[in-house]
């Protein structure tokens, strides 16, 4: 008999074999029971979480002959059948995404099931299909036959027409947790006696990130091998790390061991351990080690803060790759400031002594005031606030598309790739002749364009010839900020320049011209006047 590979051997078959997706399995077991079937379903999540199967489940369960709690019975004629059963039609849009192959699904849907109750179509990768492949599916979704189940799976909801999704009944899966990663994994090595250790397993299921399949594939490939699966086998495999290496090397930080830490990390980047996965095993180290100091007052060395800088400071370095930097360059050298100089104690008790024999006084010097660009964190708020309350006071529609207009040239002519990268997913909402108000959808793109608005303002200057302050807020204060000016001016709030008056405020306009006043500003497809 041919070898089947273990994620397709332990497949599910029912709906109690269908592994951390609870709530989803449970609606579609409602929805046999009490004979409420929908002619269209999409499933929505990332790879390995169990979309197909449970289509291919659910599909199974509405053509069952005796139909369980659990779906389908798996003993009826229709069940046992169900593999060469023509009445259910998987298609792979990733290969099938012309709108010729969808037409051949509209002319077929005419014709009656051969064997069953429904004719299924499970749509797979459904975001692959063209736009012209999409809209001759839209007429199919509105009102199909009622022999006509559809099941559509995505990787990607975002690229699905909203035409489509509102006429499907939609289910988001999630990433499978771990725990009922590593509980599946335990089932499947007793039933292949598989040997293994509770160590390896957990690895397994923690490099998976969320996915049976993926976590299956790799049980299968190191099982291969007739000796016992041991953790190091999975490191060297897969680019892993253990808990233990990270453990090692959080203490040679705390240890100031600069030497032993330095090998660490040249061992990790020989062994093609794979950054990303470094950086978030160092995040929940620094997680489980920042809820010590809150919860139980345990301080190992490093404070609080210390921890939390340490902890943005890694995430930061994602945003700043490219193919021209090593990553763990920048993750050493992050690393490194969290240990002690050895010699910085010795210097600064030198510098005192010095002090003492010559009966002079060290000087100290006077802190210099900071530029307002560079705002400690806690203060960026304000400038947040006072900036968009400046910008909207004087803002020009006019202004606004002079801006969008040198926006895209801005963005190609800056050296700073990683700050480029940053923009290039940022639109400008709102412009004054000094002030540009800057959005984006990500809540760390906006903290890090933030730390960049001296070196944004003087690009920006040197390239147009033009002084114009910038600050960024995410899509969703931009929409808050929007809804708050149009209230001002239906109540006749005036807007009072803050901290920076640059320009003398609009003279306020009439509660009659509220809408010419927001069109004047906004986008007018952008914009909804109650």
């Amino acid at each position: 008999m041919d070898y089947k590979v273990l994620y397709r051997k332990y497949r599910p078959d029912d709906f109690s074999s269908i592994i951390g997706q609870d709530y989803m399995t449970s609606i579609l077991r409602n929805s046999i029971k009490n004979s409420k079937i929908s002619h269209a379903y999409i499933f929505s999540g990332p790879r390995g979480t169990g979309k197909t199967s449970t289509a291919k489940v659910f599909a199974k369960a509405i053509n069952c002959l005796n139909p369980t709690d659990n779906g389908p019975c798996n003993n009826c004629d229709s069940c046992n059948h169900f593999k060469e059963n023509a009445d259910i039609i998987e298609i792979d849009a990733a290969s099938n995404n012309g709108v010729e192959e969808i037409r051949e699904i509209i002319n077929n849907i005419k014709l009656a099931p051969a064997y069953s109750k429904y004719k299924v179509y499970i749509i797979d990768e459904v975001h692959m299909l063209s736009t012209s492949a999409f809209n001759a599916l839209l007429l199919t979704l509105e009102e199909p036959p009622k022999h006509i189940v559809f099941i559509l799976a995505t990787t990607n909801i975002e690229a699905v027409p909203i035409t489509i999704l509102s006429r499907c009944q939609r289910f988001d899966f999630h990433k499978i947790t771990i725990d009922n990663i590593i509980r599946r994994l335990s089932y499947v090595v007793q039933e292949e006696n598989i040997k293994i250790t509770q160590e390896a397993l957990e690895e397994i299921a923690y490099i998976s990130d969320g996915g049976l399949r993926d976590a299956l594939s790799i049980l299968d490939q190191l099982s291969s091998q007739s000796s016992e699966i041991t953790i190091e086998e999975v490191i060297s495999h897969f680019g892993s790390i253990s808990k233990k290496q990270i453990n090692n090397l959080f203490k040679t930080i705390l240890e100031n061991d600069i030497d032993t830490f330095d090998n660490l990390i040249k061992n990790f980047k020989e062994l093609a351990i794979d950054y990303k996965l470094f950086i978030k095993k160092m995040l929940e180290k620094i997680e489980e080690l920042a809820i010590s100091i809150k919860k139980d007052n345990i301080n190992e060395g490093l404070s609080y803060k210390e921890l939390k800088e340490m902890a943005f400071e890694l995430a930061d370095i994602s945003n700043y790759i490219n193919i021209n930097i090593d990553p763990y360059l920048l993750i050493e050298i992050t690393l490194l400031k969290y240990m002690k100089n050895a010699t910085s104690q010795n210097s600064i008790s030198n510098v005192e002594s010095k002090a003492e024999v010559e009966n002079i006084s060290p000087v100290i010097e006077k802190p210099v005031p900071k530029p307002l660009e560079a705002v400690e964190e806690k203060d960026i708020s304000s400038l947040i606030k006072i900036r968009i309350n400046n910008c909207l006071a004087l803002a020009s529609k006019d202004r606004l598309q002079d801006l969008k207009a040198k926006w895209p040239q801005f963005i190609r002519n800056l050296d700073n790739k990683s700050l480029m990268n940053l923009l290039i997913d940022t639109n400008i909402a709102a412009a004054s002749d000094s002030i540009a108000i800057l959005t984006n959808n990500l809540d760390g793109s906006v903290n890090l364009i933030n730390k960049e608005l001296e070196n944004i303002k003087n690009t920006f200057k040197k390239l147009f010839d033009l002084n114009y302050k910038f600050i960024a807020i995410t899509d969703k204060k931009w929409q808050e900020e929007k809804l708050i000016y149009i209230n001002n001016l239906k109540n006749k709030v005036p807007y009072v320049l803050m901290d920076e008056p640059t320009e003398e405020v609009k003279e306020e306009p009439e509660i009659n011209n509220i809408e010419k006043t927001a069109l004047e500003i906004f986008d007018k497809d952008k914009i909804e006047i109650e």
